[in-house]
């Protein structure tokens, strides 16, 4: 269990933030093929993945120069910030501060531009681009979040294969039912995406410094426990402080 501790955890990390950004991109691609025709859907977005993955090869190999000790401390405070970013969103959304991120809305907001553009010689090309802007903007948020939580320990093949599965599981899931995944909890994912990175930083900053973590690797579990507790008693002050924005969340 205390080998499996950072692969599970990295697996899992990566799977969850891939997941959120996957599901935001594919409302896009969906509704560029509903809309207009799936060619320009589909091109936009390999020629998106395509770039991502040019962008991968060519600057993977860069963080092998590296020195180890460095790399986590500057993975680690990216990280931080990264992931504190995504955790303040989610606990505003969660009190009402914030609105929620409607799949739906994005969905009808993209068709709607998208029908306003129908008569327009460059329809297709319009299409496409949105397309692949999508699919890129999106995918380099993935690119990052699997090298930052597998560069540091070198784990990144078990860091790809969590954002694989859940680009896997959003297509399958995505063509199915030919919908947004507007069901799929958000901002509850992006909580505990939030609180994933914000641990791997604190843990990879520390080890960058020379930090010597009682039970090693098992203490990336008493940090996620504590920031986790922090964070709720965040959310259960601002709802006490702001009770009318949290009745507007709950509704």
């Amino acid at each position: 269990m205390h080998d499996l501790t950072p692969i599970l955890s990295t697996v899992t990390a990566s799977f969850l933030a891939s997941f959120v950004e996957v599901v935001e991109a594919f409302t896009i691609v969906l509704a560029v093929g509903v809309t207009r025709s799936w060619r320009p859907a589909l091109t936009g977005a390999a020629l998106a993945l395509a770039l991502l993955a040019a962008l991968v090869l060519a600057f993977g190999p860069l963080l092998a120069l590296v020195p180890i000790t460095v790399l986590q401390f500057i993975v680690g405070v990216l990280l931080i910030l990264f992931g504190m970013r995504w955790l303040r969103k989610a606990i505003l959304r969660s009190v009402g501060v914030i609105a929620l991120h409607d799949e739906e809305a994005a969905f009808s907001k993209e068709t709607a531009a998208l029908q306003q553009q129908a008569d327009d010689r460059r329809a297709d090309y319009l299409a496409g681009l949105a397309s692949f802007k999508a699919v890129l903007l999106e995918g380099v948020e993935v690119v990052f979040i699997v090298i930052a939580v597998g560069a540091a320990h070198a784990q990144t093949f078990y860091a790809s294969l969590g954002a694989l599965a859940a680009f896997i599981l959003v297509t399958i899931i995505g063509l199915a039912v030919h919908r947004p995944l507007a069901r799929v909890p958000e901002n509850a994912l992006k909580f505990a995406v939030g609180l994933m990175l914000t641990s791997f930083g604190i843990f990879w900053t520390g080890e960058g410094l020379g930090a010597d973590w009682p039970g090693a690797d098992l203490a990336l579990l008493a940090i996620f426990a504590i920031i986790a507790v922090a964070s709720f008693a965040i959310v259960r002050w601002l709802r006490d402080s702001h009770p009318k924005a949290a009745q507007g969340a709950a509704r």
